[in-house]
């Protein structure tokens, strides 16, 4: 094609950022809509390309207008504005007649950020308008193009500054030079011109995300310099050519997509998938994923261990086959929940396509220490946790956008592209498995947002445990689902049992997406029967269409199951130091004495508490009267290490075939990790005071298989709640941190079910109405005596919802009010909420302090060499030998949060030899001494091996 002279010196990279040779401006784009040629072909999920197709008028026409939006979006680099940021370049650019006033411009860019982002958005605007674009396809195009580096800004956003008086664009010549650059790329692509390249209608709001994050996709692999090296002066500046570079780029790194279009399964495949015919509640499950007439939403409510699990995989691969989705994100409500989903996602994939199974990704933040996980990927020979960071062309921005080490060179990689586990990318993997925060990041006005969204669109969504998240949560969980609605993402929940008003929420929330309504109130019937299915989507012409199912037990009777307490003396608000410890140590004993009893004759006990501190205290307490070898304790404040081979341990003892004799004992001290999705049977549980429907999901942890050994004295499944004090004539007085962290409302309405001296609960017969019950607002489900203090508890909630909710709306995708918009313009309007980091990004959406992560060294004085908790020597500067790398990040752990540590905490470094690591040098290093203790702003802190990290009185 003839190129005008002055497009063979606008450059896109400099010769730093392209491999020595400057890449000119066109072959960027060019690489980049090759690039997207590629991620239609062999990455975009079938219902994206329908949706495409649609917008470009007919069918065959999308995979072009994907390609040309893709590579138009570095447009805007064709302005002084960003040539003037290489001074070689600049040199070029302005002997071929193209200038500008420097003072100018430097002192408006000091001032600015108005960048190559936002010009191109206004130069694109401007064009189309020109070229005779309707307005209404203008207006949802320039934000792809003004938002590419991870901020949507507002229409007035796009104004040059003033101080530039024009300069920055660029006068003169210059507005020429723009409109060369977009219409030799535009003919190059096959259009006849830019007025050719118009679609044929608007997609919803939702799509557009989804679109903007596939271009950002497309710019970073087309960025990578070792494949897309400079294209100067002299270079072949063709799409055939850049063809070549893609698909070489492409086989290198080994990038898929999912299953692409799956036939819908038939009766039979769950047999073949799982190894066993469908229960009742299962086919349930499926039937509803075949009835739903659109993409929609299913809520599943089933007791634990009936299996919900295998049926959310059949209903995700059901709902695959029947909208376009080409593969599934399974969200659970802990890491330490993640673990053991990801080896049966693998296996189930496994079933479908044993490559599949390979392609599926871990992501939390201590995945690494997954052995599975680092089998699949050491078995490609890839870096076990992906960190790949780079800056962008030229520095400015400090987001991730290249990519340091080689890929492995396979076709058909054994494993996720290394690619996908770079920051922000792991949910564009094919197939994932990870924290739930993983999908409330996704509806955060947070930068780079996109690639999240386009992570999640075109897979089915499946979120297990959804009663868990709390009412700060569930407004991230809501905007998220409001998302997917309009995304047309089948989404399935799982929970043991939700309140009316929760499931209702949720349902809603969906719908009033799909409708792309800001507010969309629907009555959502409640089923009868438990297990029980609701499902929900919009028929064709727009109306709401429900789906409600439900189906027996797999059990063939109920599991009656005791429940008693174990009152506890607590302390008042202005006790001693040593009246508190009194009353510790008396309530761990009472605990030590019914242990004693109960397993007098063998058999395995789970205690659950509320804190960290309440399990440590009575696991110190147990090892008077109990082995070492009877005793375990799982919490959060263990070394990743620690804690992931201390998971892995309870799970293989408490395990149908773990081979645990039945006079064995076992006592399990546990926190709330072990409360969700954590697949242990237990003869017998002490737990904590919590709220109805967690108190039942912990009561799911015993008398789970019925194959299982018990003893005689526990073949009867039993309870018995701990951690408050019942009061005569008068409500029971609460711990003060369960108080805390459920709130007084809930707790209150909880006790006032529990008996006074031992009463059977049927399950799941009783389950619905022992949640409906507490979480109904009537009055009387409480005693006389209790109502005054329940009241105000009730009035308190209400407030502090409130206050809750209007905290996280601070950090919501979209504000209220704004969910109708049309497009993504001024998404983040007034920048974004929070911050990048994972942790400040968890801190947002769980409402807590930042919680910080620290890595654990020892040093015995000052000049002496640092060493791991196991004692092996690093240097007096911290370097780390290669195979001494698991051991120190192993030692990895989360400090407790709050306010006073993590302020504390920021203030660590990493070690002086870590600041070049790629793994560490962002790792802050807590130094303790040769007693494993150090002091952290006004905490004494300790490192104990049995007991995890715990804060001692100073």
């Amino acid at each position: 094609m003839g190129i005008p002279r002055e497009l063979r010196v606008i450059w896109g990279k400099s010769k730093e950022r392209a491999g020595g040779r400057l890449n000119l401006l066109l072959a960027h784009m060019l690489d980049t809509s090759a690039v997207a040629e590629l991620l239609w072909d062999r990455f975009l999920s079938p219902a994206t390309r329908d949706t495409l197709d649609r917008l470009a008028g007919g069918a065959g026409r999308g995979r072009r207008l994907f390609s040309w939006l893709c590579g138009v979006h570095d447009v805007g680099k064709a302005t002084p504005a960003h040539q003037r940021l290489w001074p070689e370049g600049a040199a070029l650019v302005q002997a071929a007649g193209l200038t500008w006033r420097e003072s100018l411009v430097g002192a408006a860019a000091k001032r600015s950020r108005w960048r190559h982002d936002k010009a191109g958005g206004l130069i694109l605007k401007e064009a189309l308008e020109t070229a005779g674009w309707r307005p209404e396809r203008v207006d949802w195009v320039w934000p792809l193009i003004a938002g590419h580096h991870g901020v949507f800004p507002s229409l007035g956003g796009l104004r040059e500054p003033r101080q530039a008086r024009g300069e920055m664009r660029g006068k003169g010549a210059w507005p020429q030079t723009q409109r060369a650059v977009l219409d030799v790329f535009t003919r190059e692509l096959g259009f006849s011109d830019v007025l050719d390249v118009e679609p044929e209608s608007s997609p919803t709001r939702a799509f557009q995300l989804n679109l903007s994050g596939l271009i950002v996709m497309a710019d970073w692999i087309a960025s990578d310099e070792r494949h897309f090296p400079g294209q100067g002066q002299e270079a072949d500046l063709s799409l055939a050519a850049a063809r070549k570079r893609a698909e070489n780029a492409w086989q290198e790194l080994g990038l898929r997509g999912g299953w692409g279009r799956l036939p819908v399964p038939g009766p039979e495949a769950f047999q073949d998938r799982f190894g066993y015919a469908p229960r009742a509640a299962q086919t349930m499950v499926a039937e509803a994923a075949h009835a739903l007439a659109s993409p929609g939403i299913l809520v599943v409510e089933a007791p634990m261990g009936e299996g919900k699990t295998e049926a959310a995989l059949m209903a995700a691969e059901i709902l695959s086959a029947r909208f376009g989705a080409d593969g599934v994100f399974v969200g659970m409500p802990t890491q330490a929940t993640s673990d053991p989903m990801f080896s049966r996602v693998r296996k189930w994939l496994r079933a479908v396509d044993p490559v599949l199974a390979t392609q599926v990704a871990l992501l939390h933040g201590k995945r690494s220490f997954n052995s599975e996980w680092k089998e699949l990927l050491e078995g490609s020979g890839a870096d076990p946790d992906g960190r790949f960071e780079s800056v962008d062309d030229l520095g400015i921005d400090d987001h991730l956008y290249g990519i340091e080490t080689a890929g492995c060179g396979l076709v058909e990689r054994q494993a996720p592209a290394e690619w996908f586990l770079g920051g922000k990318r792991g949910l564009l993997s094919p197939f994932v498995v990870g924290t739930v925060d993983q999908l409330l990041y996704a509806a955060t006005r947070t930068r780079h947002v996109m690639l999240r969204a386009a992570g999640l669109a075109g897979k089915v969504v499946v979120l297990d445990e959804v009663h868990a998240c709390d009412v700060y949560m569930s407004q991230f969980l809501l905007e998220a689902l409001r998302w997917l609605g309009q995304a047309r993402v089948p989404v399935v929940l799982l929970s043991a049992t939700l309140p009316p008003k929760q499931r209702e929420q949720l349902v809603s929330a969906y719908l009033a997406g799909a409708a792309s309504r800001e507010e969309y109130v629907v009555e959502v019937s409640a089923p009868t029967g438990y297990p029980c299915v609701t499902g929900a989507c919009l028929d064709k012409d727009g109306a709401p269409r429900f789906h409600l199912g439900s189906a027996p037990s797999w059990r063939e009777e109920d599991l009656l199951v005791t429940v008693d307490t174990l009152a506890e003396a607590l302390p008042q608000r202005n006790a001693t130091r040593e009246e508190r410890t009194r009353l510790r140590s008396a309530a761990d004993s009472a605990v030590v004495d019914l242990l004693d009893r109960e397993l007098a004759g063998g058999g395995a006990a789970l205690v659950i508490r509320n804190t960290v501190d309440r399990a440590q205290s009575l696991y110190l307490a147990l090892q008077e009267r109990f082995s070492a070898s009877e005793t375990r304790v799982l919490h959060a404040r263990f070394t990743t290490a620690d804690r992931a081979e201390s998971a892995e341990e309870v799970l293989e003892l408490l395990s149908p075939g773990g081979g645990r004799s039945e006079s064995e004992r076992l006592v399990v001290v546990a926190t709330q990790v072990a409360e969700q999705s954590f697949d242990i049977d237990a003869d017998l549980l002490i737990t904590d005071l919590a709220p109805i429907d967690l108190l039942l999901q912990r009561l799911g942890r015993i008398h789970r298989h019925l194959a299982t050994p018990r003893p005689q004295g526990l073949r009867q499944p039993r309870v018995y709640v701990t951690g408050f004090c019942p009061r005569r004539d008068v409500e029971p007085s609460f711990l003060y941190a369960s108080e805390k962290i459920y709130g007084r409302h809930l707790l209150l309405r909880t006790a006032a079910l529990l008996p006074s001296g031992g009463h059977q609960w049927s399950v799941p017969g009783n389950v619905p109405d022992l949640v409906k019950r507490v979480y109904d607002q009537d009055p009387e489900l409480l005693p006389l005596s209790w109502r005054e203090a329940g009241s105000a508890a009730a009035r308190e909630q209400e407030e502090n919802d409130l206050r809750r909710s209007d905290t996280a709306r601070e950090f919501l995708l979209t504000r209220h009010g704004e969910h109708e918009k049309p497009t993504l313009a001024g998404l983040h309007y007034g920048g974004a909420s929070s911050g990048d980091k994972e942790e400040q990004l968890q801190a947002a959406v769980r409402d807590g302090d930042e919680s910080i992560e620290v890595v654990l060294v020892i040093r015995h004085g000052e000049g002496q060499p640092y060493r791991t908790l196991h004692g092996r020597t690093l240097s007096v500067n911290g370097d780390v030998a290669p195979e001494l790398l698991d051991d120190v990040l192993g030692s990895t752990v989360r400090l407790p949060s709050s306010k006073g540590l993590s302020e504390a905490a920021r203030d660590l470094t990493p070690l002086p030899a870590w600041y070049g690591h790629p793994w560490l040098r962002r790792a802050r290093a807590l130094v303790l001494d040769e007693d494993r203790r150090a002091r952290l702003g006004d905490a004494q802190l300790c490192y104990d091996e049995r007991l995890g990290l715990k804060e001692e009185v100073a």
